[in-house]
């Protein structure tokens, strides 16, 4: 029977049954046979009714897929299976089947397009079935007709097709070119995508390539995503088949095209001739001019006339600038460019500019102790010495007045243009209050005033806005010794004082708060007599004796003399503050201002004894 023909020729017929004439294909899903083809309407729902029992029934028996129950399969006799729609096996050519020995799985191979769905892109490349390649693969819609390259990823699959994909072909044969090229060292166009850690990531469609941040341009990068977008060429510098990894430079190629530059700009290059190129680096000496193919030095002290902190403050990275050439050394090539020198000198016809007696306008650019300088323009400054900043105020410290950046009017006072100097006047903008001072105040003459500063010799007081006077530590008290001025004086005090001394010159005013009563010294002999009792609290004790005050705040002092250091212990335990004792006048010490007592300590100590010892006696008693 032709049954048995079929069942020993199912392997080579690769699974496939021929219906009926009157029959259309229907979908089987079967473990063996998974070709797919049209649904015949007419079968579709007896097919499914048997697909039922016969998923009921395999659980418990062995099924034979090929029984007609489950399968209609046409029987033909072996004259009528060579008749059928012209195919002959014994016309079968191995050929079909086989696109050659040369040809294998993982290789590339041309093939035209022959049907197309919404899936799939169906593809001949003479193989016995035609190859399936996914749809998505294809940029554009795919025509029947069409010839693509394609790589064959294996001749059957579990399903039995021809597995082909479009991409990997289209990727194995720029492979191979960019291999090629990096063999012949060509460069290659590509685009930069996107920036990863450590570089960017360039498309060479399809294949892509990584783009070290080093190797993108021969000048420093500061932002790298402005790169992004950019279609270029680049040198292949790393082909690595095993890894698939390619490794590009672009600044490769902008290096030997700045070679050739270079050459042509070092047979330019003279002293003095002007050049415009881009500032490359920015360091804290200077900075480096790329003049197209070679770089000059511009060092911080020929970028400007005038003062700046870093070159930062005048150039950014990236500018395009004019620059003059000041030196070249042709076997270092090595250029010193300047910028300032594209201007003359600020300082010539200085005096001319700026004349004594003129005022001018500037801006603070710098302070020290001494002084601050003002800028009157680029390359031109001049000092205003701190005591030049006011008539009446010592100014320690530029700061005291100003900051950076300030802007002032000021006195031009003196001009040396051979030294480079100008020093400047501020006080000299206002009237000077001290040329009328020895007409408003007079010597021997009483004011108020307020203590505006202390000090350790003596306090300032203020009689008027910007005239202060010193009073000075001997002359605030006639009886007392004035140590510090905050010992009878505080800030803001109104105190009532005499004019000394005045200069309008020297600006000097010296004033006195004693002076403002009378001297009691000049009649204390009188009130003081050798021999008078007076009746006093003690104000303190020391080392020295016992002190009293007394009339008009004079001290008496009582002095420890003749006295042994357990005699004193005994005097200073009686004789303590506010204890009051009577003593007599024994002379008066002008020059110390002092007024000298004599006390009879005995009785005091007697007396403070007694008590002690009727205790004693009372106690022994009992």
């Amino acid at each position: 029977m032709i049954n048995e023909n079929i069942e020993n020729n199912e392997n080579n017929l690769d699974d496939k049954v021929i219906n009926e004439a009157d029959t259309k294909d229907i979908k089987l899903s079967t473990e063996i046979v998974d070709n797919e083809v049209e649904d015949n309407s007419n079968d579709e729902k007896d097919i499914a009714s048997k697909d039922v029992d016969f998923e009921e029934d395999k659980k418990s028996t062995i099924i034979n897929y090929l029984d007609p129950a489950i399968i209609n399969i046409k029987q033909y006799e072996y004259d009528e299976l060579n008749e059928y729609d012209g195919l002959n096996i014994e016309n079968v050519n191995d050929s079909s089947y086989d696109l050659g020995a040369d040809t294998k799985e993982k290789e590339v191979v041309q093939g035209q397009i022959v049907r197309v769905t919404d899936r799939d892109v169906f593809i001949d490349i003479g193989f016995k079935s035609e190859g399936i390649v996914s749809k998505s693969e294809f940029s554009s819609m795919p025509l029947v007709g069409d010839k693509v390259d394609v790589f064959i990823i294996t001749f059957e699959d579990r399903k039995g097709n021809l597995i082909l994909s479009k991409e990997k072909a289209e990727f194995m044969l720029k492979w191979n070119e960019l291999k090629q090229k990096f063999d012949d060292s060509e460069v290659v166009s590509g685009t930069i995508v996107r920036r990863i850690k450590g570089g960017m990531i360039v498309d060479l469609s399809p294949v892509q390539g990584f783009l070290p941040g080093s190797q993108i341009d021969v000048k420093p990068i500061t932002n790298f995503d402005e790169y992004v977008g950019m279609e270029t060429e680049f040198k292949i510098v790393k082909f690595n088949e095993a890894r698939q990894n390619i490794v590009l430079s672009r600044k490769e190629i902008l290096s030997n095209d700045l070679d050739g530059k270079r050459k042509e700009i070092i047979e330019k290059i003279k002293v003095g001739e002007v050049l415009e190129g881009m500032v490359k680096n920015i360091t804290d000496f200077g900075a480096f001019i790329d003049l197209g193919g070679i770089d000059g030095l511009l060092h911080i002290t020929d970028i400007t006339w005038g003062r700046i902190n870093h070159p930062s403050d005048k150039l950014t990275i990236g500018e395009t600038i004019n620059v003059k050439i000041i030196d070249y050394d042709p076997e270092a090539v090595r250029v010193s460019l300047g910028l300032k020198q594209l201007n003359d000198e600020p300082w010539i016809g200085i005096e001319d500019k700026y004349p004594v007696g003129s005022t001018v306008q500037g801006k603070i650019v710098n302070m020290m102790k001494y002084g601050a300088f003002v800028e009157l323009e680029e390359g031109v400054e001049g000092l205003i010495h701190v005591s030049e900043m006011s008539w009446t105020r010592h100014i320690k410290h530029p700061t005291d007045l100003f900051k950076i950046g300030d802007q002032l009017e000021a006195r031009i006072l003196t001009v040396e243009a051979a030294d480079k100097k100008i020093s400047l006047g501020l006080k000299q903008l206002e009237e000077n209050p001290w040329d009328e001072i020895e007409k408003k105040y007079e010597v021997n003459s009483n004011y108020k005033g307020i203590v505006k500063n202390l000090t350790q010799y003596g306090a300032f007081v203020q009689l008027e806005e910007g005239i202060d006077g010193l009073v000075h530590v001997s002359d605030m008290s006639w009886t007392e010794t004035v140590r510090h001025p905050k010992d009878v004086l505080a800030k803001g005090d109104e105190v009532e004082v005499k004019v000394l001394d005045l200069s309008s010159k020297e600006h000097r005013l010296s004033l006195g708060i004693k002076q403002v009563t009378d001297n009691p010294w000049e009649s204390i002999g009188e009130k003081f007599t050798t021999g008078k009792l007076i009746k006093e609290k003690i104000h303190k004790v020391t080392e020295k004796g016992i002190i009293l005050i007394l009339e008009d705040g004079i001290e008496g002092i009582v002095p420890f003399k003749s006295i042994s250091k357990e005699e004193k212990k005994q005097i200073k335990s009686v004789f303590v503050p506010d204890f009051e004792i009577e003593a007599t006048v024994q002379a008066v010490d002008e020059e110390l201002r002092k007024i000298i007592l004599i006390c009879e300590f005995s009785d005091y100590l007697n007396a403070s004894e007694t008590p002690d010892s009727n205790e004693d006696i009372n106690e022994e008693s009992e």
